[in-house]
């Protein structure tokens, strides 16, 4: 059971960061901070990628 509560909790970490990343990209577009613009987009780009390996990494344990 362990297991699976660790990749919930992963799945939740990995849609906050994703969350986290437009927040910043809309707030860097709001203010004209291209920087953070691109923050933003990392951030959303790490998580979507941590959230491709968390279904690969499902699809074998099923």
């Amino acid at each position: 059971m362990r297991g699976a509560e660790v990749r919930t909790k992963n799945k939740v970490r990995n849609a906050a960061r994703v969350v986290k990343g437009r927040a910043q990209e809309a707030a860097g577009r709001a203010v004209g901070n291209d920087r953070m613009v691109a923050r933003g987009k990392s951030e959303q780009v790490k998580g979507h990628l941590r959230q491709a390996g968390e279904k690969a990494r499902d699809a074998f344990t099923e």
